[in-house]
């Protein structure tokens, strides 16, 4: 059966080396690349199709209204078809460009009828603490998409790592793993080895983990991927978050609490609470909005806050059925005799984390016993310090 396989990630090395060795390992696979970076020049995304041999064809695309991302869109689906219907090709390796993040490439491939064996990021473990520390936009870096992207390396970089179910991990992660510092090796690298490792892990922990050059990536890209399972994985109601973790330096806090912030103090503390760690993410309410679901989706510096629609516990028990069963058990799971699903649920994972620190700061941002106590009508009365994060 034609099948294809995503492998992206801005690692340009480690993703070129994942799409080599499947193309060395698995008969009858081909690897579609549209290269972006022509885009601005030319006006065109340039095209290839290579084999274990080499260049097998090459062409170019038009830009889309002024956007590369949406003309490898467009030229994607008819690529894969001319593929499949040759009846000569078995994987399709799509070899996603540097910037371009694996959910809507997975999207439009699935809607187009095709089988997604896997979606892989590759991931050089050295690169991943520079890069999820990269507040840099990806225009200043020659990597946007499109005239009007507004990303930056780190948020890009921390989607792509967080989707994929699979992690191909270049070499240096092996090496990283089977480290010895006590027995000749450099104890400074060997400790920034591991350390590199528990960040990885600590950050998707649901990942299958497979060394590039370990032999197992060509049974994983047959798989199969589920787009509706991953696209609920990343939704803030129902993701699967991390959990409490401490290994060689790197940390990983869950701070989970029921009453709602005060939306004053806890803005005046955003810049502290997005810089206290290299990743954060997670959802949230304030005491002045408390129907409204707010995900939290912090890297490199900059935090993102966006409205993810009501709290199932503002809904009235007919519109539960329109809810997908994955996030009616989400609820379920975390459900509050008093506040329902509306919780605080927040995940700061990074080296050298405070804890305490946090757990302070957050914990100041909450209502006071008195606040509380006065209720809902009052709390409608504090200054909307949000409005401008979410574009009210």
């Amino acid at each position: 059966m034609f099948t294809v396989a995503l492998v992206g990630g801005l690692h340009s090395d480690a993703r070129r080396a994942a799409v080599d060795r499947l193309l060395a390992d698995v008969p009858g696979s081909v690897a579609l690349h549209h290269d972006l970076a022509t885009a601005p020049a030319t006006g065109t995304v340039a095209r290839t199709v290579r084999d274990a041999t080499g260049v097998l064809s090459a062409g170019e695309t038009p830009l889309v209204d002024d956007c590369a991302c949406c003309a490898l869109r467009e030229d994607l689906v008819p690529e894969l078809a001319r593929l499949r219907d040759s009846g000569l090709t078995r994987l399709a390796v799509v070899e996603l460009w540097d910037s371009v993040e694996p959910k809507a490439m997975a999207e439009v491939v699935a809607a187009a009828g095709f089988r997604i064996g896997a979606v892989v990021t590759a991931v050089d473990p050295a690169l991943l603490l520079p890069y999820l520390g990269n507040g840099d936009d990806l225009a200043d870096v020659g990597l946007a998409a499109a005239a009007t992207d507004r990303r930056t390396v780190a948020d890009t970089w921390a989607r792509q790592l967080e989707y994929a179910p699979v992690l191909a991990v270049a070499e240096s992660a092996a090496v990283a793993e089977s480290a010895d510092v006590d027995s000749g090796g450099d104890a400074d690298s060997g400790g920034d080895a591991f350390a590199d490792r528990a960040l990885l892990d600590q950050l998707h922990p649901t990942a299958l983990r497979i060394p590039v050059d370990g032999g197992g990536l060509s049974a994983a890209v047959f798989a199969g991927f589920d787009v509706e399972a991953a696209a609920a994985a990343q939704h803030p109601a129902c993701a699967l978050l991390p959990q409490d973790a401490d290994e060689h330096g790197v940390a990983t806090y869950v701070w989970h609490h029921h009453r709602p912030f005060h939306p004053e103090r806890l803005y005046a503390a955003l810049e502290g609470l997005t810089c206290a760690a290299t990743r954060s993410r997670g959802r949230f309410y304030l005491a002045d909005r408390p129907d409204t679901l707010l995900a939290w989706d912090a890297a490199g510096g900059a935090l993102c806050v966006e409205s993810h629609g009501p709290w199932l516990a503002s809904l009235p028990d007919a519109a539960w059925e329109m809810v997908p069963p994955v996030r009616r058990a989400a609820a379920a799971l975390d459900w509050h005799p008093e506040h329902g699903d509306r919780c605080q649920h927040l995940v700061f994972t990074s080296p050298g984390l405070d804890r305490e620190g946090l757990a302070e700061l957050l914990g100041s941002c909450l209502l006071t016993d008195a606040e509380y106590a006065a209720g809902q009508e009052s709390w409608k009365g504090f200054a909307s310090a949000f409005d401008t994060l979410l574009e009210v």
